[in-house]
Order: structure tokens, then sequence, then C-alpha cells
């Protein structure tokens, strides 16, 4: 017999999962926890890892839990909704999926998998510039405005086309990461080989052999490569000589007049992801920004800056009045995202929570994590007393 009010998504999960795991994938961690048993080492921990000591990557998840939850207690919760607005455009749920560059690794298409389920979710999928998938293949699969990410590079005229082309797919908004001068050092990459090209290891031949499934996706899969740069530069070697290339044109020059440039070539809103300080949320409002993402780009960048829990309170004081603010970085739970709206956030972005379930079930995965949070998002309000994502706000919360 069935308990009544169990969770249908976890049924399907057991369904789904290999004899020896059923019953297993109930959170992000249960899909975190498979993907690393069914990827190799070194691309786990490229989607796992972070810059350095990895001191922010520990802060992003230890400081939503300096934060407690205020419930109210008789409040007619019997109705809820999660619906929310993010650019004028109202979503299913105050949850977006991240940007993030070659999905793929995680499974074949992996882009494409994501985009799918945020459709379906009814929420807003962004594309990474640096997708396996791009942006023409994503517009005609699944027909929805998504939003794209754009790195400037030096090549002025391979930046412009990009946005040419975002423009021309009809995305719903420009979203410009400014916290890329250079890559960050992902030290763990560096011990794994991870890097561009590639240093082969004992242990990263024996990791990747040790993971037949994986291995077979990859060489059934399509050939991989950085979609949106196919054509727009010219270089030998196929995929590693142009991650080589791009890695080259991260431009270190890039300064605010390069914003009013963006804003001038791109008919739609502009968003500005990672800000994490009320100076820089400013600038972005001054310069026309219509919104900015909190975010440290999942501590990926620079150790030892803000989670963006921390540092969202403050954009929040600073902007929310005259932008939308998001949030990026660190979201595990349905009840981390309760908290970053009771802060000021319109909504959340994840990237790791997607790319864990695109690693642990395939191209079903990222719709089982976005199943995930919403499902624990709206428990967490039926338990709080918020029938609506526009109830939460700082009464429900407070330091601990």
């Amino acid at each position: 017999m069935i308990a009544a009010g169990l969770d249908p998504g976890l049924l399907q999960s057991a369904i789904r999962a290999p004899p020896g795991e059923r019953m297993t994938i109930v959170n992000i961690e249960d899909l975190r926890r498979r993907a690393r048993r069914r990827l190799p080492r070194v691309v786990f921990d490229f989607i796992d890892g972070g810059a350095m000591d990895e001191r922010t990557l520990a802060a992003n998840r230890a400081d939503f839990e300096a934060w407690e939850l205020l419930p109210k207690m008789l409040v007619d919760v019997s109705q809820r909704s999660l619906k929310t607005t993010v650019l004028g455009r109202e979503i299913a749920m105050p949850l977006m999926v991240a940007p993030t560059g070659i999905s793929a690794l995680a499974t074949p298409k992996g882009e494409l998998h994501a985009a799918r389920a945020a459709k379906e979710a009814g929420t807003v999928y962004c594309l990474s510039t640096t997708a396996t998938c791009s942006i023409e293949e994503i517009a005609a699969t699944t027909g929805e405005p998504f939003w794209f990410q754009l790195y400037v590079m030096r090549d002025r005229g391979v930046t412009r086309s990009m946005v040419e082309r975002a423009a021309a797919a009809k995305c719903g908004a420009l979203v410009l990461t400014i916290d890329l001068a250079v890559q960050g050092r992902r030290e763990r990459d560096v011990y794994n080989g991870f890097t561009v090209p590639p240093r082969v290891t004992v242990r990263n031949v024996l990791e990747v052999l040790a993971r037949p499934r994986w291995m077979l996706d990859m060489a059934l899969g399509p050939r991989m490569t950085f979609a949106n740069f196919t054509g727009a530069v010219t270089t030998g070697g196929g995929f590693l000589n142009l991650g080589k290339h791009i890695n080259s044109q991260f431009d270190q020059s890039v300064t605010w007049t390069d914003v009013d440039w963006l804003r001038s070539i791109f008919p739609g809103p502009l968003v500005i992801k990672g800000v994490l300080t009320a100076h820089d949320a400013k600038r972005a409002a001054e310069h026309g920004a219509a919104a900015v993402i909190v975010s440290n780009h999942g501590a990926r960048q620079l150790d030892h800056v803000p989670s963006s829990i921390r540092a969202l309170p403050e954009v929040v004081e600073a902007v929310g009045e005259k932008l939308e603010v998001y949030l990026d970085s660190g979201v595990r739970r349905g009840s981390d995202i309760a908290k970053a709206l009771a802060l000021g956030a319109r909504a959340v972005l994840v990237g790791r929570p997607f790319l864990y379930g695109l690693g642990a079930l395939g191209p079903s995965g990222a719709a089982r994590a976005l199943e995930i949070l919403r499902d624990e998002l709206d428990n967490c309000m039926a338990l709080l007393g918020a029938p609506s994502v526009a109830a939460l706000d700082s009464s429900f919360i407070r330091r601990r």
C-alpha cells in the first residue's frame, strides 16, 4: 500500500533506477552522488569543483544555513501559487536554468535536454556562450524565448555576431557575465588533467575506462564542439584547439562602455550576471540593465569572495526598486529558494543541480532536478504559511 501524498517523482525515479539503486533519488544530493558514480572523476570534478581552496564554494552552502525560516501559523495555504514574472514574462516557478558551458560532458546534447526540461516546467532556460548546442538549435527545438548568456570576446566581430544571432532567435534577454576576465584557478581540474589541451595521466585514463556507460554515451553521441563558435572562427584541430582559442579570447579590457555598446545592438533586455556588491549593482542600473544576477559564478572564479546569499541583501537594498534581482550559486534545496525570495530576490538560477541530474540520469535528469526543487519549494511554502511566492518577505526569515 502506498502512503497518501507520496511524491510521484520518487516512484518514477525508483522505476528508472537500475537494480540496487531503487528509491535513492529523493533530493539534489542524491543526484550528485549518483552522478559521481556514473561520471569519470575528471568530468565530475569539473562540474562539482570550485576555485583554489574552495572557500567560497563551501560558503555558498554554509551561508544558506546561517538563515532560519520563521513560519506563520493558521494561514490558509490550501491553494498555493509558485508563479512569478521575470522581465515581464510569467513563469511557473521562481526557478530558472543557469548557463553552463559544455554541458554535453554530463550527457550528449546536455543543453538541449536542459532547455526542454525548462520548457516543460514552464520556466526560463539560459544558453551559455560555450555551449555544445547552438543558439539556432535551441530555438528550433524548443520554440521558447530562452535567454542567451554572453562573454565579450577580444574579437568584437564574433561578439556582435552572437548578439545578432540571439536577437534573430528572439531570445528573451541577453545575459552578460562580467566576472570572467580570465579563467579561475580550479585546482581539481589541474590535478585531474582537465586542461586545454588536456593532460593525460594514468589516473584519468583509468577513470574513463572504468565508466563504460558514460564512454558509450560519448562514443554514440554527436561530435562535441563549441557550437556557437562553429563557423565564426577558423582553427584547425577540432574541439580542443577551438577550446584553446576561446580561452585566449576572454577579454580583460571589458568595461561599462561595452555594456552601453551591447545595449545599443541588442533590442531586448540586458541582464548583468556576476554582481556581488551594491556598487556594481548601481552601475548596472545606471547603464540600462533590466536585471542583475547576484552570483560568484558557482565559486569557480575568484575564491574568498562573498557567497551569493550573503551578498544578496546589499544588492536588493541598493537597486531592488530600480531593477529585478536574481540569485545564482549555492541553491540545493527548495528552502534555499524560499530564503532567497524572502531576502528580496525575484527568482533564482541553478547550474550544478541540473548538471548533477544529467550526469546521474542522462536526458531525463535535468527535469528531475527541477521537479525536486519545485516540489521542495511548494512543501516549504505550505509549512511556512506562504500561499504564494509574492507573500515571501523578510518577516519569514532571520539570521541564526
